[in-house]
Protein backbone atom coordinates (compact mmCIF):
# COMPACT_ATOMS: atom_id res chain seq x y z
CA UNK A 1 0.00 0.00 0.00
CA UNK A 2 1.16 3.70 -0.67
CA UNK A 3 0.12 6.79 1.38
CA UNK A 4 -0.09 10.49 -0.01
CA UNK A 5 -0.67 12.85 2.40
CA UNK A 6 -2.12 15.86 1.01
CA UNK A 7 -0.58 18.88 3.23
CA UNK A 8 -3.62 21.73 3.78
CA UNK A 9 -3.04 22.46 7.70
CA UNK A 10 -5.86 21.44 9.47
CA UNK A 11 -7.40 20.27 6.39
CA UNK A 12 -4.82 17.56 5.63
CA UNK A 13 -5.61 14.11 4.41
CA UNK A 14 -4.31 10.42 4.00
CA UNK A 15 -5.11 9.12 0.07
CA UNK A 16 -4.15 5.16 0.57
CA UNK A 17 -3.91 2.98 -2.31
CA UNK A 18 -3.45 -0.31 -2.88
CA UNK A 19 -5.49 -3.74 -3.17
CA UNK A 20 -7.85 -5.40 -0.86
CA UNK A 21 -8.39 -1.97 1.36
CA UNK A 22 -11.87 -1.60 1.23
CA UNK A 23 -12.25 -4.55 3.94
CA UNK A 24 -10.40 -2.14 6.36
CA UNK A 25 -12.78 0.88 5.52
CA UNK A 26 -14.03 0.63 8.84
CA UNK A 27 -10.66 0.75 10.82
CA UNK A 28 -9.60 3.62 7.80
CA UNK A 29 -12.56 5.80 8.73
CA UNK A 30 -12.83 5.55 12.88
CA UNK A 31 -8.66 6.45 12.44
CA UNK A 32 -10.17 9.76 11.02
CA UNK A 33 -13.08 10.90 12.31
CA UNK A 34 -15.16 9.78 15.71
CA UNK A 35 -19.09 9.81 14.05
CA UNK A 36 -20.52 6.64 14.01
CA UNK A 37 -23.62 7.75 11.88
CA UNK A 38 -22.47 6.97 8.25
CA UNK A 39 -24.16 7.63 5.62
CA UNK A 40 -23.37 5.85 2.49
CA UNK A 41 -23.95 7.74 -1.12
CA UNK A 42 -23.91 5.37 -4.16
CA UNK A 43 -23.36 4.79 -7.28
CA UNK A 44 -26.56 1.95 -8.51
CA UNK A 45 -23.73 0.69 -10.47
CA UNK A 46 -21.70 -0.39 -7.47
CA UNK A 47 -24.00 -1.05 -4.96
CA UNK A 48 -23.62 -4.76 -4.89
CA UNK A 49 -20.06 -5.25 -5.45
CA UNK A 50 -18.84 -2.36 -2.95
CA UNK A 51 -21.98 -0.25 -1.31
CA UNK A 52 -23.89 -3.30 0.61
CA UNK A 53 -20.27 -5.01 1.60
CA UNK A 54 -18.93 -1.94 3.14
CA UNK A 55 -22.60 -1.08 4.58
CA UNK A 56 -22.28 -5.20 6.07
CA UNK A 57 -18.80 -3.92 7.15
CA UNK A 58 -19.45 -1.03 8.89
CA UNK A 59 -22.47 -2.25 10.47
CA UNK A 60 -20.66 -4.97 12.06
CA UNK A 61 -18.27 -2.53 12.96
CA UNK A 62 -20.75 -0.49 14.85
CA UNK A 63 -22.00 2.13 13.00
CA UNK A 64 -25.14 3.02 12.37
CA UNK A 65 -25.94 3.07 8.48
CA UNK A 66 -27.88 4.52 6.39
CA UNK A 67 -27.59 3.38 2.43
CA UNK A 68 -28.62 6.39 -0.33
CA UNK A 69 -28.70 4.81 -3.86
CA UNK A 70 -27.92 7.25 -7.04
CA UNK A 71 -28.39 6.59 -10.38
CA UNK A 72 -25.51 5.97 -12.50
CA UNK A 73 -24.45 9.03 -15.29
CA UNK A 74 -23.61 12.11 -15.55
CA UNK A 75 -27.64 13.07 -15.64
CA UNK A 76 -27.49 13.02 -11.39
CA UNK A 77 -25.10 16.08 -10.55
CA UNK A 78 -28.05 18.00 -10.41
CA UNK A 79 -30.34 20.08 -8.58
CA UNK A 80 -32.92 17.70 -7.95
CA UNK A 81 -30.36 14.39 -6.52
CA UNK A 82 -29.41 17.04 -4.08
CA UNK A 83 -32.96 18.41 -3.11
CA UNK A 84 -33.86 14.65 -2.70
CA UNK A 85 -30.50 13.85 -1.17
CA UNK A 86 -30.75 16.77 1.71
CA UNK A 87 -34.16 15.16 2.38
CA UNK A 88 -33.37 12.15 2.65
CA UNK A 89 -30.08 13.01 5.19
CA UNK A 90 -33.23 15.24 7.14
CA UNK A 91 -35.16 11.65 7.43
CA UNK A 92 -32.14 9.28 8.54
CA UNK A 93 -31.62 11.79 11.72
CA UNK A 94 -28.09 13.03 10.21
CA UNK A 95 -26.48 15.73 12.30
CA UNK A 96 -23.07 17.39 12.48
CA UNK A 97 -21.40 13.94 14.11
CA UNK A 98 -22.39 11.66 11.18
CA UNK A 99 -20.11 11.03 8.21
CA UNK A 100 -20.72 11.25 4.42
CA UNK A 101 -18.66 8.35 2.04
CA UNK A 102 -19.34 8.52 -1.30
CA UNK A 103 -19.05 5.37 -3.17
CA UNK A 104 -18.42 5.34 -7.06
CA UNK A 105 -17.35 7.30 -10.20
CA UNK A 106 -16.64 10.91 -10.23
CA UNK A 107 -20.35 12.04 -10.59
CA UNK A 108 -20.92 10.29 -6.86
CA UNK A 109 -18.00 11.88 -5.54
CA UNK A 110 -19.12 15.35 -6.63
CA UNK A 111 -22.62 14.92 -5.75
CA UNK A 112 -22.03 13.05 -2.22
CA UNK A 113 -18.90 15.54 -1.71
CA UNK A 114 -21.34 18.77 -2.32
CA UNK A 115 -23.79 17.12 0.02
CA UNK A 116 -21.39 16.82 2.76
CA UNK A 117 -20.37 20.32 1.96
CA UNK A 118 -23.77 22.00 1.96
CA UNK A 119 -25.72 19.63 4.71
CA UNK A 120 -25.77 21.34 8.33
CA UNK A 121 -22.85 23.47 6.91
CA UNK A 122 -20.51 21.08 6.29
CA UNK A 123 -20.31 17.24 6.99
CA UNK A 124 -16.87 14.77 7.35
CA UNK A 125 -16.58 13.45 4.10
CA UNK A 126 -14.81 10.52 2.72
CA UNK A 127 -14.32 8.97 -0.76
CA UNK A 128 -14.26 5.65 -2.32
CA UNK A 129 -13.44 6.24 -5.79
CA UNK A 130 -14.37 2.93 -7.65
CA UNK A 131 -12.98 3.98 -11.17
CA UNK A 132 -9.84 4.83 -12.52
CA UNK A 133 -10.56 8.49 -13.35
CA UNK A 134 -12.05 9.08 -9.73
CA UNK A 135 -9.04 8.08 -8.12
CA UNK A 136 -6.32 9.67 -10.14
CA UNK A 137 -8.35 13.13 -10.40
CA UNK A 138 -11.47 13.96 -8.61
CA UNK A 139 -11.38 12.00 -6.07
CA UNK A 140 -8.07 14.46 -4.55
CA UNK A 141 -8.51 18.19 -3.88
CA UNK A 142 -11.63 18.76 -2.87
CA UNK A 143 -13.67 20.25 -5.50
CA UNK A 144 -17.09 19.47 -5.24
CA UNK A 145 -20.55 20.49 -6.76
CA UNK A 146 -23.30 20.04 -10.07
CA UNK A 147 -23.72 20.62 -13.44
CA UNK A 148 -26.37 22.74 -14.49
CA UNK A 149 -28.45 22.21 -17.63
CA UNK A 150 -25.65 24.55 -19.77
CA UNK A 151 -22.68 24.05 -18.08
CA UNK A 152 -20.94 21.50 -16.10
CA UNK A 153 -19.72 21.67 -12.18
CA UNK A 154 -20.92 25.71 -12.13
CA UNK A 155 -22.52 25.41 -8.44
CA UNK A 156 -20.25 23.71 -5.71
CA UNK A 157 -17.60 24.13 -2.89
CA UNK A 158 -13.84 23.56 -2.18
CA UNK A 159 -14.22 20.74 0.29
CA UNK A 160 -12.02 18.68 1.61
CA UNK A 161 -12.54 14.87 2.37
CA UNK A 162 -11.32 13.84 5.58
CA UNK A 163 -9.57 10.98 3.79
CA UNK A 164 -10.02 8.57 0.15
CA UNK A 165 -9.25 5.09 0.36
CA UNK A 166 -8.46 3.75 -3.28
CA UNK A 167 -9.09 -0.15 -3.44
CA UNK A 168 -7.35 -0.93 -7.08
CA UNK A 169 -9.16 -3.92 -6.96
CA UNK A 170 -12.52 -2.13 -8.33
CA UNK A 171 -10.61 -1.50 -11.25
CA UNK A 172 -10.77 -5.55 -12.55
CA UNK A 173 -14.26 -4.88 -12.84
CA UNK A 174 -14.45 -2.00 -14.58
CA UNK A 175 -16.03 -1.78 -17.87
CA UNK A 176 -13.27 -1.61 -20.74
CA UNK A 177 -14.79 1.64 -21.66
CA UNK A 178 -14.56 3.60 -18.45
CA UNK A 179 -11.42 2.27 -17.46
CA UNK A 180 -9.53 3.34 -20.94
CA UNK A 181 -11.38 6.61 -20.18
CA UNK A 182 -9.65 7.26 -16.71
CA UNK A 183 -6.10 6.97 -18.65
CA UNK A 184 -6.58 10.23 -20.32
CA UNK A 185 -6.18 12.10 -17.24
CA UNK A 186 -3.14 9.70 -16.38
CA UNK A 187 -1.53 10.88 -19.43
CA UNK A 188 -2.80 14.39 -18.39
CA UNK A 189 -0.45 14.69 -15.79
CA UNK A 190 2.48 13.55 -17.33
CA UNK A 191 2.04 16.19 -19.47
CA UNK A 192 1.20 19.15 -17.48
CA UNK A 193 3.65 18.19 -14.56
CA UNK A 194 6.15 15.66 -15.20
CA UNK A 195 7.84 14.96 -18.21
CA UNK A 196 9.49 11.43 -16.77
CA UNK A 197 6.49 9.94 -16.27
CA UNK A 198 4.79 10.61 -19.53
CA UNK A 199 7.58 8.59 -20.58
CA UNK A 200 7.19 6.00 -18.24
CA UNK A 201 3.58 5.78 -20.00
CA UNK A 202 4.56 5.49 -22.79
CA UNK A 203 6.79 2.26 -21.93
CA UNK A 204 4.16 0.46 -19.78
CA UNK A 205 1.35 0.65 -22.37
CA UNK A 206 1.15 -3.30 -22.63
CA UNK A 207 0.85 -3.53 -18.40
CA UNK A 208 -1.68 -0.50 -18.03
CA UNK A 209 -4.07 -2.25 -21.16
CA UNK A 210 -3.77 -5.42 -18.77
CA UNK A 211 -4.48 -3.84 -15.64
CA UNK A 212 -1.66 -4.96 -13.86
CA UNK A 213 -1.97 -4.11 -10.44
CA UNK A 214 1.83 -3.01 -9.40
CA UNK A 215 1.70 -0.62 -12.50
CA UNK A 216 -1.50 0.51 -11.30
CA UNK A 217 -0.53 1.26 -7.48
CA UNK A 218 2.91 3.57 -9.07
CA UNK A 219 0.53 5.40 -11.62
CA UNK A 220 -2.18 6.17 -9.16
CA UNK A 221 -0.14 6.94 -6.64
CA UNK A 222 2.05 9.26 -8.42
CA UNK A 223 -1.25 11.07 -10.22
CA UNK A 224 -2.61 11.71 -6.47
CA UNK A 225 1.05 12.95 -5.77
CA UNK A 226 1.20 15.60 -8.78
CA UNK A 227 -2.73 16.81 -8.33
CA UNK A 228 -1.85 17.00 -4.28
CA UNK A 229 1.55 19.42 -5.18
CA UNK A 230 -0.67 21.52 -7.09
CA UNK A 231 -3.65 21.46 -4.45
CA UNK A 232 -1.56 22.29 -1.81
CA UNK A 233 -0.02 25.40 -3.12
CA UNK A 234 -3.32 26.61 -4.87
CA UNK A 235 -6.15 25.24 -2.58
CA UNK A 236 -8.82 27.58 -3.82
CA UNK A 237 -7.86 28.52 -7.00
CA UNK A 238 -7.03 31.86 -6.79
CA UNK A 239 -3.31 32.32 -8.04
CA UNK A 240 -3.89 30.13 -11.58
CA UNK A 241 -1.92 27.40 -10.56
CA UNK A 242 -4.53 24.97 -10.35
CA UNK A 243 -5.38 25.76 -13.63
CA UNK A 244 -3.08 24.11 -15.54
CA UNK A 245 -5.29 20.94 -14.05
CA UNK A 246 -7.51 22.30 -16.74
CA UNK A 247 -5.12 21.06 -19.44
CA UNK A 248 -7.91 20.25 -22.49
CA UNK A 249 -10.71 20.83 -20.33
CA UNK A 250 -11.89 23.87 -22.13
CA UNK A 251 -12.35 21.96 -25.23
CA UNK A 252 -13.27 19.18 -23.27
CA UNK A 253 -16.48 20.77 -21.25
CA UNK A 254 -17.42 22.14 -24.98
CA UNK A 255 -18.04 18.76 -26.04
CA UNK A 256 -19.40 17.02 -22.82
CA UNK A 257 -21.92 20.24 -23.39
CA UNK A 258 -22.37 20.15 -27.24
CA UNK A 259 -22.76 16.62 -27.74
CA UNK A 260 -25.25 16.06 -25.28
CA UNK A 261 -23.56 14.80 -21.45
CA UNK A 262 -23.28 11.55 -21.14
CA UNK A 263 -22.29 11.50 -25.34
CA UNK A 264 -18.78 11.29 -24.19
CA UNK A 265 -17.19 9.76 -21.41
CA UNK A 266 -15.10 12.90 -19.44
CA UNK A 267 -11.84 11.40 -20.16
CA UNK A 268 -12.84 10.20 -23.98
CA UNK A 269 -13.34 14.30 -24.17
CA UNK A 270 -10.47 15.04 -22.16
CA UNK A 271 -8.64 13.59 -24.54
CA UNK A 272 -9.53 14.86 -27.75
CA UNK A 273 -9.38 18.06 -26.03
CA UNK A 274 -5.92 17.91 -24.57
CA UNK A 275 -4.87 17.26 -28.57
CA UNK A 276 -7.11 20.27 -29.53
CA UNK A 277 -5.33 22.38 -27.66
CA UNK A 278 -1.92 21.11 -28.32
CA UNK A 279 -2.56 21.81 -31.63
CA UNK A 280 -4.08 25.63 -30.64
CA UNK A 281 -0.30 25.97 -28.91
CA UNK A 282 1.02 24.84 -32.14
CA UNK A 283 -0.66 27.70 -34.08
CA UNK A 284 0.41 30.30 -31.69
CA UNK A 285 4.14 29.30 -31.37
CA UNK A 286 4.32 27.93 -28.34
CA UNK A 287 5.47 24.02 -29.43
CA UNK A 288 6.34 22.20 -32.47
CA UNK A 289 4.53 19.37 -33.97
CA UNK A 290 6.11 16.73 -32.74
CA UNK A 291 4.88 17.13 -29.22
CA UNK A 292 1.16 17.19 -30.39
CA UNK A 293 2.26 13.91 -32.21
CA UNK A 294 3.36 12.31 -29.18
CA UNK A 295 0.39 12.57 -27.29
CA UNK A 296 -1.53 11.47 -29.86
CA UNK A 297 0.56 8.42 -30.33
CA UNK A 298 0.25 7.24 -26.70
CA UNK A 299 -3.47 8.49 -26.46
CA UNK A 300 -4.19 6.33 -29.72
CA UNK A 301 -2.21 3.38 -28.24
CA UNK A 302 -4.26 3.63 -25.15
CA UNK A 303 -7.23 2.85 -26.91
CA UNK A 304 -8.51 6.45 -26.59
CA UNK A 305 -10.30 8.84 -29.00
CA UNK A 306 -8.46 11.29 -30.61
CA UNK A 307 -10.63 13.19 -32.78
CA UNK A 308 -14.66 14.37 -33.04
CA UNK A 309 -16.28 14.42 -35.66
CA UNK A 310 -20.09 16.35 -36.30
CA UNK A 311 -20.28 19.03 -33.77
CA UNK A 312 -20.85 22.34 -35.05
CA UNK A 313 -17.27 24.69 -34.02
CA UNK A 314 -19.82 27.71 -33.71
CA UNK A 315 -21.45 26.02 -30.77
CA UNK A 316 -18.65 24.66 -29.14
CA UNK A 317 -17.00 28.00 -28.54
CA UNK A 318 -19.96 29.40 -27.71
CA UNK A 319 -20.05 26.83 -24.61
CA UNK A 320 -16.76 27.88 -24.21
CA UNK A 321 -17.96 31.19 -23.14
CA UNK A 322 -18.97 29.25 -19.56
CA UNK A 323 -15.90 28.08 -18.80
CA UNK A 324 -14.56 28.81 -15.35
CA UNK A 325 -11.64 30.37 -16.95
CA UNK A 326 -13.13 32.79 -18.76
CA UNK A 327 -12.42 36.21 -17.43
CA UNK A 328 -14.34 39.85 -18.64
CA UNK A 329 -16.12 37.25 -21.37
CA UNK A 330 -13.06 36.36 -22.64
CA UNK A 331 -11.60 32.88 -22.95
CA UNK A 332 -8.48 31.49 -21.53
CA UNK A 333 -6.75 28.30 -22.63
CA UNK A 334 -4.00 26.19 -20.38
CA UNK A 335 -1.34 25.20 -23.08
CA UNK A 336 1.90 23.67 -23.48
CA UNK A 337 4.94 24.82 -23.69
CA UNK A 338 7.05 22.11 -23.64
CA UNK A 339 6.43 18.26 -22.18
CA UNK A 340 5.92 18.60 -18.06
CA UNK A 341 4.96 22.36 -18.27
CA UNK A 342 1.77 24.00 -19.45
CA UNK A 343 0.45 27.54 -18.89
CA UNK A 344 -2.73 30.02 -18.65
CA UNK A 345 -3.19 31.53 -21.91
CA UNK A 346 -4.97 34.78 -22.07
CA UNK A 347 -5.82 36.95 -25.28
CA UNK A 348 -6.37 33.43 -27.91
CA UNK A 349 -7.98 34.93 -31.24
CA UNK A 350 -11.28 32.79 -31.52
CA UNK A 351 -9.86 32.45 -35.02
CA UNK A 352 -7.28 30.57 -33.90
CA UNK A 353 -9.59 28.65 -32.17
CA UNK A 354 -12.30 27.90 -34.73
CA UNK A 355 -8.97 26.88 -37.13
CA UNK A 356 -8.46 24.10 -34.66
CA UNK A 357 -12.27 22.94 -34.40
CA UNK A 358 -12.43 22.86 -37.97
CA UNK A 359 -9.17 21.00 -38.62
Amino acid sequence: MTTVRVQLGPRSYDIEVGSGLLSQAAAFFQARHPGRHAVLICDANVSASYGQPLQQELTAAGYRCSFLEVPAGEQSKCLAQVERLWNELLACKTDRKSIVIAIGGGVVGDLGGFIAASFTRGLAFFQIPTTLLAQVDSSVGGKVGINLPAAKNMVGAFWQPTGVLIDLDALKTLPKREYLSGLAEVVKYGMILDAPFFEYLESVVPQLLDRDLKTLEYVVARCCELKAQVVEKDEREETGLRAVLNYGHTFCHAIESVSGYGTFLHGEAVSIGMLQASRLAELLGRIDASLTERQLNLLRALQLPIAVQGLDPQQLIAAMQHDKKVEHGKLRFVLPTRMGHVELVSGVSPDLVLKVLQS
